[in-house]
């Protein structure tokens, strides 16, 4: 398979229900469905995992144009790389073309932050998919800050984005995706000098 035709798998990060849609941790599947929007998809139960994925395309036409798998796991964060592997080993995608896109603790609230490969810093859903498949896939780390006070971090990422916050979480989301379909067309080193803030 070329370079061209290899598709990429891009994971939104999250946890299934409507209890969890609006939380800091589901800031993945915000991004994920965002993309899905643009490339005019709906999401659907994959047959193969307990996720659910959309396939097209992202990139204008020609060489940047990239086959891709939108996936959202469905097994709750701490179990993402289960999922994650059974769409890899169905669709055939390298662990190279796996982008997750995941709330980060140690990034101020809607920095991002693009990078190969490295540790889970204590992100179930990344020590998850570490796990099942090693560590050298793509991240879109999405700053949601640091807990304030003495609030338990499992307590904070399980909470809603803040009033505040949620004015500019939809331009947020939005660079993001950008960020995510940028790196698919001109690389890594231009999104992150792009978008890395």
């Amino acid at each position: 398979m070329s370079e061209v035709n290899t598709p990429w798998l891009i994971v939104g990060l999250g946890n299934p229900g409507p209890d969890y849609a609006a939380n800091r941790h589901n800031v993945g599947f915000m991004v994920a469905d965002l993309l899905a929007e643009r490339i005019g998809g709906k999401f659907k139960r994959a047959q193969k995992a307990q996720a659910q994925v959309v396939e097209g395309r992202i990139g204008a036409p020609g060489p940047a144009n990239r086959r891709v798998i939108l996936a959202k796991p469905m097994s709750y964060m701490n179990l993402s790389g289960g999922p994650v592997g059974s769409l890899c080993d169905f669709y055939k995608v390298p662990v190279s073309n796996i982008v997750a896109i995941h709330d980060e603790l140690d990034i101020d609230y809607g920095m991002l932050r693009l990078k190969l490969g490295g540790g889970d810093n204590g992100h179930n859903g990344l020590k998850s998919m570490t796990k099942a498949m090693g560590s050298d896939y793509h991240r879109v780390r999405f700053g949601i800050g640091r807990p304030p006070g003495r609030m338990q971090v499992a307590d904070f990422v399980l909470k809603d984005f803040s009033s505040t916050e949620r004015k500019e979480l939809g331009y947020l989301v939005d660079r993001a995706a950008d960020s995510v379909e940028c790196l698919l067309a001109e690389g890594l080193e231009r999104a992150q000098s792009t978008y890395n803030s």
